[in-house]
């Protein structure tokens, strides 16, 4: 297997800190989308989606995505489970990454891609051309925002997102509260269990991966 990565970039980060998690060893790949790589015509004849993280199988198959990737690894490595253990773990997971892909993630991307002129024109990930909404940047942040706001209240509830065993979701998550750095989103007072669960992930050795 080959995984094609760019170390800057937040997506291709989730997969390396849960490969980490797994210990799984591959070859990688890096694509520098600082200077437009992914569009140039060796990589999207391997992803024409232009995206990374992608990881190519030793059939040739290209997964290209984050859900993809997790649930792969996570079927020929099922030790340590990082999409839930139990029936109602493994749908907390699938519920609050997509809570903080849609939500938190996409809320940052689109403070961020609406505003830079290093994406004019490429407003939204991917090989077709989109012009920047202005109008975007500031709903944006007010998600992330609310986003970081409902992880703090949950977070009150669990020491993980899905419970008490660290999963993909907060992953997911820990990389989205890294993300808002990107656009200089304070975070709001009072978010403890935010704090409190960011130092305990921090901790952990994957998360330099």
């Amino acid at each position: 297997m080959k995984f094609y990565d760019f170390k800057a970039a937040p997506s291709p980060r989730r997969a390396r800190i849960l490969m980490a998690e797994k210990g799984i060893d591959i070859e990688i790949e890096q694509v520098d989308l600082s200077s437009r790589a992914q569009f140039e015509p060796e990589f999207k004849a391997i992803n024409p989606r232009c995206t990374v993280p992608a990881l190519q199988l030793d059939d040739g198959t290209v997964l290209c995505d984050n859900s993809s990737i997790a649930r792969y690894f996570e079927e020929i490595f099922p030790d340590p489970p990082m999409l839930g253990r139990t029936p109602l773990e493994k749908a907390l997971v699938a519920e609050w990454t997509a809570r903080v892909e849609g939500e938190g993630l996409m809320g940052v991307a689109e403070a961020l891609r609406n505003r830079s002129e290093f994406f004019k024109d490429s407003s939204v990930t991917g090989p077709n051309r989109y012009a920047q909404v202005p109008e975007l940047v500031e709903r944006g942040r007010a998600r992330a925002t609310a986003c970081l706001k409902d992880l703090d209240a949950r977070l009150g509830e669990a020491a993980y997102l899905a419970g008490e065993a660290f999963s993909a979701a907060d992953i997911a998550a820990f990389v989205f509260v890294d993300f808002t750095a990107w656009i200089k989103l304070p975070m709001p007072e009072g978010l403890d269990n935010l704090a409190r669960w960011r130092e305990a992930v921090a901790a952990r050795p994957s998360i330099d991966a």
